[in-house]
């Protein structure tokens, strides 16, 4: 009698916490409101870092972060730390060279001054706002590259789990 009680309980234990557990902790899986601290580096360089700032809270499984890093975050637990590295393929994708553009720089205002790596705003046809990257300035031309900025790069991501829900 007492072991079914047991098990009755630890069913229920399961039940009330709302998924899975590795020992009696709560598991990362689709569903579940994650929150996370972070470093991004590039080639050594801290890019982004979460430090002094709140936890990022994401939904697992719905997209809200780059999926190579989603996927490697699966089964954490909360207090585990991991170095993640992503590829651009899972990240923000492989630069592709149709992106990159030469434009007359007469299209731009007289008086801004281009530089090269100033995001630029500018609005599609259809009237969505896009960012560009400026990656020259020549006497008559300008090459926008409207490619992430972290497109073709590998991304390392130092995490550390904060809460799980």
């Amino acid at each position: 009698m007492k072991k079914s009680f047991l098990s009755l309980a630890i069913g229920l234990s399961l039940l009330i916490s709302g998924g899975a557990v590795k020992g009696a902790e709560v598991m990362i899986e689709k569903g579940k409101m994650v929150k996370f601290d972070y470093t991004l580096t590039i080639k050594n360089e801290v890019i982004d870092t979460s430090r002094g700032k709140e936890p990022l809270e994401y939904v697992q499984g719905a997209g809200n972060i780059i999926p190579g890093l989603e996927a490697k975050m699966e089964g954490l637990t909360v207090g585990d730390e991991r170095t993640v590295v992503v590829g651009p393929e899972d990240a923000y994708g492989v630069v592709k060279p149709e992106a990159i553009q030469e434009v007359p720089k007469e299209m731009f205002p007289a008086d801004l001054k281009l530089a090269v790596g100033m995001m630029i705003p500018l609005q599609d046809n259809e009237g969505r706002m896009i960012q560009a990257t400026v990656d020259s300035v020549g006497e008559q031309k300008v090459v926008l590259n409207f490619n992430h900025p972290l497109a073709g790069k590998e991304l390392t991501f130092d995490v550390k789990i904060v809460d799980i829900k």
